[in-house]
Formats: C-alpha cells, structure tokens, sequence
C-alpha cells in the first residue's frame, strides 16, 4: 500500500483528471507510478515529458537497449515494480521471456553483443558504485564497441532516469497493478 495519499482515477477531478484520461488515451492504461504523483499533478507531466524524451525519442540507441539498461538499474536497485514493467516492454522486443528474466538475474551469463554488454555493464556500474566509473575504464570501453557520443550520452540518461524513478516507487511505496503491469503501449 502507497505510503502516501493517491487520488484514484474515479476520485480525480479538473486538471488531475484530465492528465490522467491524456494518460489512459496514450499509453493504454493509467501506471500506479503516474498515480503515486497525484498530490501534484503537473510533476506527472513533467515526468512523462522526461520519460517520453529518454525511452522514445530519436536516439541511436535502440529502443531495445533502453529497456535493457532499465532492467539492469532496476535489478540492481531491487525494485521489482519497475524491473516487471520494463521487463515487459523489453519482452515486447526480444520476444523471449526466459532471457529478459536472465537479464534481471545475471545478465553477464547472456549472449549480448558487445555494445549491449557494455551497455549492461555502464548501467550496473553507474547504478551500484557511481564513483568507480573513469574515462578509461567504461566510456573507451562503450566507444570501443562503436557506440558514438551522442548513444553515450542516451544511455547515462537512461540510467539516471531509473536511479530516480526506482526511488519515488521504493521511497513512497508504489506497488505492481494487479495485472502485473501489462498492457501499455511500446512502440
């Protein structure tokens, strides 16, 4: 149960209400991640404009490999709400549930490409001990793989973007829908 106080969709009212239809209209279904924001409507906006930015605008990383880095984060941070959902989405993509559920356990042992390895490892890295990432180390590493400045980039965001949401869903006690969180949209 949330630790804080949640307006239901059945109680919301004015502009609360018409962010959450907006929610329901675009992504399938309302999110109790969305919810757990409803003290402040606008910071549900706010956060659906960095998540939208992030997870599905034009980058060269794959949508794939956002997904993936964001089971890595939350595998690491052991928040199960957002590891079933993006593990969700990242099924979406590889269609094949037993390596999304290796990922979260110990993606080490998958059959990665090189970029996706490095990708995995910089979000680990920059997820349990921050303060051992160096050049040297993880970025000549993304870069020896081809990945470009800009995918870089995308992915520090991608991890940052978890490490936050990881903590508004542990810190304030968001809970899996009783669905399992399946049923939005990916693409």
């Amino acid at each position: 149960m949330p630790y804080i106080k949640v307006i239901q969709h059945d109680e919301a009212e004015g502009r609360l209400l018409e962010i959450y239809d907006d929610l329901v209209k675009k992504r399938g279904k309302l999110a109790e991640i969305h919810k757990i924001q409803s003290l402040n409507p606008e910071s549900i906006l706010n956060h659906m404009d960095l998540y939208m930015t992030i997870m599905f605008g034009q980058s060269p990383l794959r949508r794939y490999q956002r997904e993936m880095m964001a089971v890595i984060v939350s595998a690491g941070n052991k928040c199960n709400y957002c590891v079933t959902h993006h593990g969700e989405a990242l099924n979406h993509f590889w269609k094949d549930q037993s390596k999304v559920d290796q990922l979260a356990r110990d993606w080490k042992s998958l059959e990665l490409s090189d970029s996706d390895k490095a990708l995995c490892q910089y979000a680990q890295d920059l997820t349990v001990d921050p303060s051992s990432l160096d050049e040297e180390k993880q970025i000549d590493q993304l870069k020896q793989t081809g990945l470009e400045e800009r995918a870089i980039l995308d992915a520090a965001l991608v991890i940052a973007y978890f490490n936050f949401v990881n903590r508004i869903v542990m810190g304030l006690g968001v809970e899996l829908e009783v669905d399992g969180g399946k049923g939005y949209q990916y693409d």
